[in-house]
């Protein structure tokens, strides 16, 4: 019983923690905006009866187009492990997109990009360097578990928008733009890990060249 009882405790903290987050959140803030921008055109009269529809739909509306939050950097432990971790995650992710529709000019950009990202993953001595770098694992795992699967999502969400409300800029453009974003920092990354190796490697030079003298 007393088990139970701290079990279904840990339970309702839990639950009070995630709601806290979530009203603290970038979604419910966007869908809070949009909520009040309701608000105001039912005290203009223009959504007439049918206000309290108008208002959850622009709150849903404000949440869903919200960016998410960022993940928190890793916390400390096993290099190895943690790329694992980031792996996993990164097979998740191909199993999802295998399922997505997208247009040839943004299939052919992820398909780039998750070239790139199999191969800084690839068990070897590349995946090794990755490990030693914290900094260049969070921005690969940052990118593999919200910043791909959101720009994927929005396009989604903002195409269907755009097919009972036509006009504005083309979801297809802004989704070529966020993936040759992402690439470009991926890039960045391999640019680092490479220039790690040839710091590691001027070291060496260097110790022998100062060993033989002595």
């Amino acid at each position: 019983m007393a088990t139970s009882r701290a079990s279904r405790g840990r339970e309702r903290a839990a639950s009070k923690s995630a709601a806290l987050r979530y009203l603290e959140s970038k979604k419910n803030l966007a869908g809070c905006a949009c909520g009040v921008a309701g608000v105001g055109l039912t005290l203009t009269g223009a959504a007439g009866t049918w206000w309290p529809a108008v208002v959850a739909g622009l709150y849903g509306a404000g949440a869903l187009l919200a960016p998410p939050e960022p993940p928190a950097p890793p916390p400390p432990g096993n290099p190895t492990d943690r790329l694992d971790e980031v792996r996993e995650r990164f097979g998740r992710l191909k199993e999802y997109l295998a399922e997505v529709e997208l247009p040839a000019p943004a299939e052919g950009r992820l398909a780039e990009l998750l070239e790139l990202y199999g191969a800084l993953l690839e068990p070897g001595w590349v995946a090794e360097v990755l490990a030693g770098e914290a900094e260049a694992v969070h921005a690969l795992s940052r990118a593999i578990v919200v910043d791909v699967p959101e720009c994927v999502d929005t396009y989604n969400r903002t195409r269907w928008w755009t097919r009972i409300t036509p006009g504005g800029e083309s979801p297809e453009g802004h989704l070529e733009r966020q993936l040759a974003l992402l690439h470009e920092e991926a890039e960045r990354v391999a640019a680092d890990l490479r220039e790690t190796e040839a710091r590691r490697q001027q070291t060496h030079t260097t110790y022998l060249e100062e060993r033989g003298r002595s």
